[in-house]
């Protein structure tokens, strides 16, 4: 028998021995602790921790971790918390009872999921790039090492014997299995091509299965109806024969009921029920767990919930459940037996302001007025402002799918630029693609002609939301600039390469809302034949292109070295073909470390403009 096998079949067999609330705790916004006292929410728009009494709902603290707090864990029977802060880089450890932070553990970039074990001795957490776990010494506040764990790593849990970790693949929705022993990847369970955005994974606390949330992003469909499908997948964690993992789609797990953009699932401590919330349609699925190895889940109920809910946790002796409305800053608590609605908690106040926050509620939306169906929202494709690592057939051709950070210093909008202000999302919105009935009453003018900007709050709110996401420095520069892009720099600014032509100024484009504007032919346009509108494209920023592959507009560089080289034969995108290949190495190790200092300061000083709604 293989060492993979051999590990699977030890979690088969110590399973039931080791099963109690919460074994193979998962990743979460949201955690209780072992005594069922306090509750813990992580406030990723608040950069913040806050800790609540559950017995009186009381808001005690909230604890200061660091910006996009998107993870929180209690460690073993204590009181003390780990957080990861996703955009500072930050693992914090602090406890609970009086909000002191007792370390701050920095890692290589943006940690994601945290889990414990159940003595406390030891956390992990998964850094979504490069794509690793870390594992912690809480108490000592030191990596202890740092485990290889595939591509875009988010969800994480513990196998209910401690033995095996469980990692999803945010952009592939594959499970890993990594044997702690030796921090080598025991099993893998692969999604399928179209499977996407995963960031969390839930394991059973009995049977040998997990379950993880995803959506499947069909980039042939232009239309909502199924062009982004929900689902929770059930994998069977055992080494047996069979399917090894069955896909439950949610959109027809209730007959006709649609919902959207699944983001974290819940499994209660005697394993009966499933919880799985929903962040586009405001709703949650309860279910039965079912033991029989074909149907795993059958429909409770659906609950209503609030605005973008994002979490759901269990009490350890399953008698409540709370969910984390995330928009509207509130922990509702309901009761298991009944399903209802006990009362709502506030956890923090809304840092954005009212307009950025009601344009955050339409963007997550997959309900009127800006979808028609509730299949897809603005989210499902830029979550969190990210791009989805998605290349869409859409009617005008192939289209990579791009982050907005940044987004209001290089507008035009879109490769085509055929967009010169968010507010002409408006024919996106009711299009046959999110078949909305729209946000402003009346005549809506031509992209690109008379301004939308104005004929609607909403409209505007959710301009100034998009328009609001900005860079992070990126983790290869953060002691300055290496040897290698130091020599990479000089390459990209030298006169005979002519990246710097198009790629200029603080944010490495020459993007600028005055007609005309500046397209370029690189070649590109060439590539796919079911392109309507090039050959010539507007020019996209190159800050934090170190992680956001596929490039160019039609996806089909798979990495920064395929755009240098073998998607640029003619030298039409820059001259690049007289490079030899450490020179190519270089220049790839200049654009890793884009950016390396904040553009806005220097945006500023030239006098660019800056769209803010």
């Amino acid at each position: 028998m293989s060492r993979a096998g051999r590990c699977i079949v030890g979690v088969i067999f110590t399973l039931a021995a080791l099963a109690r609330a919460h074994a193979g705790g998962s990743n979460s916004l949201l955690d209780v602790s072992s005594d069922g006292t306090l509750l813990a929410t992580a406030n990723r728009d608040n950069g913040t921790v806050s800790i609540v009494e559950i017995a009186s709902g009381k808001l005690l603290r909230e604890v200061n971790v660091g910006h996009k707090t998107e993870s929180a864990t209690f460690l073993g029977n204590s009181h003390s918390v780990a957080a990861t802060a996703y955009a500072d880089d930050l693992v914090v450890i602090f406890d609970a009872n009086s909000g002191n932070v007792l370390k701050s553990i920095p890692v290589f970039d943006e940690p994601y999921g945290i889990v414990s074990k159940r003595d406390g001795s030891k956390v992990y957490a998964t850094l979504e790039y490069p794509g690793q776990v870390v594992e912690i010494d809480p108490a000592a506040g030191t990596i202890l090492r740092t485990i290889p764990a595939g591509e875009f790593v988010r969800g994480i849990a513990l196998s209910a014997d401690e033995r095996l970790l469980y990692a999803t693949e945010y952009y592939t929705g594959s499970v890993l299995a990594i044997d702690l022993a030796d921090g080598k990847v025991a099993d893998r369970w692969p999604g399928l091509a179209s499977e996407n955005l995963a960031r969390q994974i839930a394991v059973h606390p009995r049977r040998p299965k997990a379950y993880v949330p995803h959506i499947r992003s069909r980039v042939n469909v232009n239309r909502g109806e199924g062009s982004v499908v929900p689902f929770v997948s059930v994998v069977d964690l055992g080494a047996g024969e069979g399917r090894r993992r069955k896909p439950v789609p949610m959109d027809s797990f209730v007959s006709v009921f649609v919902v959207a953009n699944p983001w974290e699932t819940a499994v209660s401590p005697d394993g009966t029920l499933l919880c799985a919330v929903f962040a586009g349609t405001n709703d949650m699925y309860v279910c039965s767990v079912v033991d029989d190895d074909y149907r795993e889940l059958t429909y409770r109920k659906v609950i209503t919930l609030g605005n973008n809910p994002r979490a759901v946790r269990f009490t350890p002796d399953g008698g409540k459940f709370f969910v984390y409305n995330t928009l509207d800053f509130q922990v509702a608590e309901y009761e298991t037996s009944s399903l209802k609605l006990l009362r709502k908690i506030q956890v923090c106040e809304n840092p954005l302001g009212d307009e950025i926050l009601r344009g955050k509620i339409l963007f997550y939306s997959a309900l009127e007025p800006m979808v028609g169906r509730r299949w897809i929202s603005c989210a499902s494709c830029h979550p969190d402002g990210d791009g989805d690592g998605r290349t869409w057939q859409n009617p005008e051709g192939l289209r990579n799918t791009t982050a907005l950070f940044g987004m209001a210093w290089t507008h035009p909008i879109h490769w085509s630029a055929d967009r010169d202000e968010v507010q002409d999302f408006e024919h996106t919105v009711r299009s046959p693609l999110m078949q909305g009935r729209g946000l402003i009453r009346g005549k809506v003018n031509a992209a690109l002609e008379e301004p939308n900007k104005g004929l609607s709050r909403d409209l505007d709110a959710l301009s100034a939301y998009s328009n609001a996401h900005k860079f992070t420095l990126s983790p290869h520069a953060k002691q300055g600039l290496s040897d290698a892009a130091k020599r990479g720099k000089d390459i990209f600014f030298a006169r005979e390469t002519k990246c710097a032509e198009c790629h200029a100024g603080p944010y490495f484009c020459d993007s600028a809302p005055s007609r005309p504007f500046k397209l370029h032919d690189v070649g590109t346009g060439e590539d796919d034949p079911s392109e309507k509108m090039g050959p010539k494209y507007d020019t996209p920023t190159l800050l934090g292109v170190y992680r956001t592959p596929p490039y160019l507009h039609h996806g089909k560089a798979r990495t920064l070295e395929d755009v240098l080289t073998t998607c640029n034969k003619a030298d039409r995108h820059g001259k690049t073909s007289h490079l030899s290949r450490e020179q190519i190495a270089d220049l790839v190790e200049f654009l890793k470390a884009l950016p390396y200092e904040d553009p806005e300061p220097a945006a500023q000083a030239a006098g660019l403009t800056k769209i803010e709604r």
